[in-house]
């Protein structure tokens, strides 16, 4: 009688499912939710107008035009030459409408990169170290916080020559301090999870431990408010060119709104003028809170029960 077969051992590769990378993860949780579809769609279109302005804009910002018979084109209203009419000067607002979103994308981005660096290094370090630096930390933020944001912008730009980067500067001084204090809050709880722990234990040095295995969970935290930032510092950069504090070799849409203004176009109904820049604005402000709204569930946990 044949005796049976010895059982083989078969080897199973047991594979860990591939860790989702943060952008897509980022977009993912945006594609999910209408709100941050919405700020995600309008932050896009703004970007795509701001690198493409030459090719999109009728004429220069800056050019005085003139019509047919050698006159200024001084206070055209829209027409098929000029999509949103001129200024008072003959320039083209539709031109200087695209160049602006060109002059937001370079204050809005430097503002949030600077703002999402320094808060997120101090709410890592405050949070994992805790104690004296934890406490010297968070008495600074608070400073920063106590602070009132477009008032401490125009006296420091008043004092400061009027350049984008003092713009940007003024901005990142106080808005690192939301930043800072959001992440110090998880960088709490995260801290204490065992994976720390277990790196701790191998020998791992502390700052191995806070930018390889804490920051890569708080980092999209980081990102939302970088986000918020760069309507925030838009706003500030529209009223510190409002009240002729701005870079006047720039355009820029409060530069537009301060032109407006002083040349009375509300008065005199020339509403293609001064609307078409106060509608960005508030566009791209409202694209800051919509992803804020959007991604509340990654701010709020709890709000997923």
């Amino acid at each position: 009688m044949r005796a049976p077969a010895e059982p083989r051992e078969v080897a199973i590769e047991i594979r860990a499912a591939p860790r989702e990378s943060l952008p897509r993860r980022l977009l993912r949780l945006a594609v999910s939710d209408r709100f941050a579809s919405a700020g995600l769609v309008i932050y896009a279109a703004f970007i795509l107008v701001a690198l493409f302005a030459d090719q999109i804009a009728t004429h220069d910002p800056l050019e005085i035009l003139f019509r047919a018979n050698g006159r200024v084109a001084a206070n055209m209203a829209p027409d098929g030459t000029f999509l949103l009419g001129t200024t008072n000067l003959g320039r083209d607002v539709f031109s200087q409408t695209v160049y602006g979103a060109r002059s937001a994308l370079i204050v809005g981005l430097s503002a949030a990169v600077i703002v999402v660096v320094i808060g997120t290094i101090v709410g890592l370090l405050a949070g994992y170290f805790g104690r004296w630096i934890d406490t010297a930390l968070m008495r600074l933020a608070d400073i920063a916080l106590a602070i009132p944001f477009l008032p401490f912008v125009i006296v420091l730009t008043a004092f400061l020559r009027p350049s984008t980067k003092n713009v940007v500067i003024a901005v990142a001084c106080l808005l690192w301090a939301n930043t800072a204090r959001v992440v110090r809050a998880q960088v709490l709880t995260v801290r204490e999870r065992a994976y720390v722990e277990a790196a701790r234990v191998t020998g791992a040095s502390d700052m191995r431990i806070i930018f390889s295995h804490v920051a890569p969970n708080i980092l999209p935290i980081s990102f939302l408010y970088g986000s918020i930032v760069i309507g925030w510092a838009i706003f500030a950069e529209a009223t510190v060119s409002f009240i002729g504090l701005g870079p006047t070799d720039t355009v820029s849409w409060g530069f537009m709104l301060q032109d407006a203004f002083v040349s009375q176009a509300l008065s005199r109904g020339s509403y293609h003028w001064f609307v078409p820049p106060g509608v960005c604005i508030m566009l791209v402000v409202a694209a800051g809170f919509f992803l804020s709204r959007g991604y509340e569930e990654l701010l709020f946990p709890k709000l997923r029960d």
